[in-house]
């Protein structure tokens, strides 16, 4: 599968890899709508908002892409953080997805035992 979106992907762009389709940038099929960040719209748009999970997830990852939100949830800072740093630490942008893929599959994990927090 093939994801589209711009260089250097941090934050949003890294929630949001989808096979065969855009994301996240201008003229893309999935970005910013509504006051919704581009992951919240593929939840949207593919029915997943029965996960508690992975709506907790959706939470956090627009606290950390829109900034007038950036209070919304807790963690949204920190996962703002982590992705402006990983931008800084790492110049390959298929290693850096292949780290912040992690990242994200570990707050996942972690959002499926604390899914009300925030």
């Amino acid at each position: 599968m093939r994801w589209v979106t711009r260089e250097r992907p941090k934050t949003d762009r890294i929630a949001c890899p989808c096979g065969g389709h855009s994301f996240d940038a201008p003229g893309a099929e999935f970005t910013h709508r509504d006051g919704k960040c581009s992951f919240e719209i593929l939840i949207e748009d593919f029915d997943l908002g029965w996960d508690p999970a992975l709506v907790r997830l959706a939470n956090i990852v627009h606290a950390a892409d829109v900034a007038e939100d950036r209070d919304s949830d807790p963690l949204g800072p920190g996962l703002e953080a982590i992705g402006a740093g990983g931008v800084l630490a790492e110049a390959d942008d298929r290693v850096l997805l292949e780290k912040g893929s992690f990242v994200y599959d570990a707050l996942y994990a972690w959002c499926r035992h604390h899914p009300a927090d925030g």
